[in-house]
């Protein structure tokens, strides 16, 4: 099934067994931002965990965001624990590239990181973002609080109108809450890598349609 044209998740009973303790450290430091990766981090700042495609390019539209803290780039939604790039990769795993965004609400609402995470890529695709195909590739935004899980269902509704009106099909993109789904930081090179490799790929794009600002509510 794995070998298929068309990508497969796999259940838990399929995924790889993966290991007790991740398999390298994580750099102490963001490249671009000097912010520590891993924390501790300032009393006050949230969390927001966001797949979009290929975590690359995605990063860098965050890192360059005001009010954004530290980045950094794992992988989250899946069963196996602490993952390596290839497991994930194999499509044997679940997971997806995330981008996890350590943000200073007082500066940048996450609303408005909704709104850079909606029109960044084109959420209707399913197991893919333009040529990359994998379940690594799907949409999704991983919630840490009540409200983050309402305000990413606002988004997400809102944003269909807009995609439904210009012809878009239906959004396939999961919200669903970070708690029981661990964030495991992926390995050194990937972080910041479009910092380290300025010509690297970059595989992030969107659809061209603008994304309601704020909560609007579906009708």
């Amino acid at each position: 099934m794995f070998l298929s044209r068309t990508p497969v998740l796999p259940t838990p009973d399929q995924a790889l067994g993966g290991r007790p303790e991740p398999a390298f450290a994580v750099p102490e430091r963001h490249t671009v931002l000097g912010t520590p990766l891993l924390g501790p981090y300032p009393e006050g700042l949230e969390v927001a965990d966001f797949a979009l495609g290929c975590f690359w390019g995605a990063e860098r539209k965050f890192w360059q965001t005001e009010g954004v803290y530290t980045t950094l780039v794992g992988y989250q939604g899946g069963h196996t624990p602490n993952p390596l790039y290839e497991e994930v990769c194999s499509g044997l795993t679940g997971h997806t590239e995330v981008v996890r965004v350590v943000f200073d609400p007082s500066k940048v609402s996450y609303e408005r990181l909704l709104k850079l995470f909606w029109e960044s890529h084109d959420p209707t695709q399913g197991f893919r973002q333009g040529n990359d195909v994998g379940t690594q590739y799907r949409s999704a935004v991983y919630t840490h609080s009540p409200e983050h899980q309402t305000t990413a269902e606002a988004s997400r509704a809102a944003y269909q109108q807009v995609l439904t009106g210009s012809g878009y099909g239906e959004i396939t993109t999961q919200v669903l809450p970070a708690e029981d789904r661990p964030f495991y930081p992926a390995e050194p090179y990937h972080q910041q890598y479009l910092d380290k490799n300025p010509a690297g790929y970059c595989g992030i794009g969107g659809t061209g349609v603008s994304c309601p600002i704020g909560v609007a509510k579906a009708e």
